[in-house]
């Protein structure tokens, strides 16, 4: 008897300290955010939200004339006012911790994005995975009030639209919040975020109409990286300079580059495997940057009369491949020394960690040295592979016409 009545009493005094879930958010009060696009208007931001309309998305009925999203904009002093003001037009709380991308109109960030990264990562809905661009030659809201094919939910399709190109073409960045603030506080390197173009008539886009045709009118494309001092914004690199920034940046996980074959003609080369190794050397007191890359290739097309079986084709393919990967590499360096005057490269990284002792005494001029450092490129290709066939059916197929 006397254990039943403490077991008794032990139960309720568990049950009193129980409060339950004391801070729940019923899913029904939420407008969740996927997309948040900031621009600068006067001395205010805009800010505008791309919020999923859950009904319409779980809805089977495709008649409906109803979007899977909808945009809210407001403007505020501060970008945490902005958003609150949403609540006067939007019956829910806008809540942000789904969050898959950040658009930055290009106004914006050529006054200087560190205020709008502050707010992103002090406030505690936020998570850091959600990746940046800035909105090149237009405004945020204007990228994100364009539906999209593929993915019913445009905030969905530019996320996983950046993470393939990066893995697949190589000349976008997918940067995180905190990759972009590390960029932002290390004084060895500078920041680089992908840029977003509006393709096709605006109007059109943000309609239903867009997604009703096979080619849409408007579409969202990744193009070039931008370059930045601090957190401004100071010019572009273009496809050719981005792809080698990826290869100094070790970034390359696969992409396809067209060369010439010696004899005429063109030929695809697919990179299966890349890495670069970046040192740093003191030569007479002065730093000197030295990169290896190393990348192994196939052969995806070839449209051009070759002889694959032979050796000596394959080395001159090799040596074409090396010189025109060093080209681009050079021309991106070149780029980043004489016009922007920044590393965007982290070479004061590979210093700092070589010569810690170095970097102390420079690390505030940094940048009027790196305009200056030598750089040595060092490229080695390796075809693996020719693909499924040796040489290519059109060389018979042309003995054939004759």
């Amino acid at each position: 008897m006397r254990r039943t009545l403490m077991l008794t009493m032990l139960v309720v005094t568990i049950t009193l300290t129980l409060t339950g879930c004391w801070n729940r958010r019923e899913l029904n009060d939420l407008a969740i955010a996927l997309a948040i696009g900031i621009d600068k208007a006067g001395d205010q931001y805009m800010v505008s939200v791309q919020v999923v309309d859950p009904g319409e998305v779980a809805s089977n009925n495709r008649t409906s004339t109803r979007t899977p999203v909808t945009l809210y904009q407001a403007k505020g002093q501060t970008i945490f006012e902005a958003i609150r003001k949403m609540t006067t037009v939007s019956p829910r709380t806008i809540y942000s911790a789904h969050l898959r991308m950040l658009i930055i109109g290009e106004d914006l960030a050529k006054e200087g994005i560190g205020d709008a990264l502050e707010y992103m990562s002090r406030y505690y809905e936020h998570r850091t995975d959600f990746y940046i661009a800035i909105a090149r030659e237009t405004s945020a809201a204007s990228t994100l009030k364009i539906l999209t094919h593929l993915e019913s939910i445009p905030a969905n399709q530019l996320f996983s639209s950046l993470q393939t190109s990066q893995k697949e073409w190589a000349p976008t960045a997918s940067i995180t919040l905190d990759q972009l603030i590390m960029d932002l506080v290390d004084k060895g390197k500078e920041a680089v975020v992908t840029g977003l173009r509006l393709r096709g008539d605006q109007e059109i886009g943000q309609s239903r109409s867009n997604v009703e045709q096979i080619s849409s009118p408007a579409q969202l494309q990744y193009s070039g990286l931008a370059v930045f001092r601090e957190d401004k914004l100071v010019g572009w690199l273009n496809d050719i300079e981005s792809r080698g920034y990826s290869y100094i940046h070790d970034d390359i996980y696969n992409t396809v580059g067209v060369i010439n074959c010696p004899e005429g003609g063109k030929m695809t080369l697919e990179v299966i495997r890349s890495k670069t190794t970046t040192k740093a050397k003191m030569i007479n007191g002065k730093p000197e940057i030295r990169l290896g890359i190393r990348t192994e290739l196939s052969i995806g097309e070839v449209l051009c009369n070759i002889d694959l079986t032979q050796k000596s084709s394959i080395y001159e393919l090799e040596h074409q491949g090396e010189a025109r990967v060093r080209g681009f590499v050079e021309r991106t360096i070149k780029e980043a020394q004489e016009n922007y005057k920044v590393d965007i490269f982290g070479f004061g990284d590979v210093v700092h960690r070589a010569y810690p002792a170095y970097w102390k005494q420079v690390e505030d001029e940094w940048d009027s040295i790196f305009e200056t450092i030598p750089v040595e490129v060092d490229v080695v290709f390796n075809i693996r592979q020719t693909g499924t066939v040796n040489n290519s059916f059109m060389q018979e197929f042309k003995q054939k016409k004759e």
